[in-house]
């Protein structure tokens, strides 16, 4: 039986990200999350009988895969830049993705460590579409949490 205040599932279009001293505005984000690779064990119980034991392995972060139409603004160039440079631990910046609600009251944050641009790709470019061109922006990490 459950117990508490039955909750709306929170809506996914409003979110601001923040990375260092870049904050910029994206409309998808991907990769807000970790893997552990599964070690199976095998053993015998004891009447003999083979048992196979699993268990968490290597812990793996998701990548943070973040699209938004290209600006004039250069701050995610010239930080996939210092990367290009060989400038990996200058680059490394935590950064935060926060959600709102409709209201604009915050809901959700993840908050990440030591992350760098491992790819950022410019818009494929058509002369015959009629649509946003959009950039994207990957970026590596060391750590990803949930703090609300």
């Amino acid at each position: 039986m459950p117990t508490g205040e039955q909750q709306d599932p929170l809506v996914s279009f409003h979110f601001y990200v923040t990375i260092g001293d870049i904050q910029a505005a994206f409309r998808e984000c991907s990769g807000l999350g970790s893997e552990s690779q599964v070690v199976e064990y095998k053993a015998a119980d004891k009447n003999g009988v083979e048992v196979i034991i699993k268990q968490p392995g290597a812990l793996k972060w998701e990548n943070i895969v973040l699209k938004r139409g290209i600006t004039k603004d250069l701050a995610l160039w010239r930080w996939r830049k210092q990367v290009e440079e060989g400038d990996v631990k200058g680059a490394r910046k935590g950064g935060s993705i926060v959600m709102y609600d409709q209201s604009g009251a915050m809901v959700a944050s993840w908050h990440f460590d030591r992350g760098w641009p491992s790819g950022l790709s410019g818009p494929a470019l058509n002369a015959g579409a009629n649509e946003v061109a959009v950039e994207t922006l990957t970026i590596a990490h060391e750590g990803i949490r949930r703090e609300s």
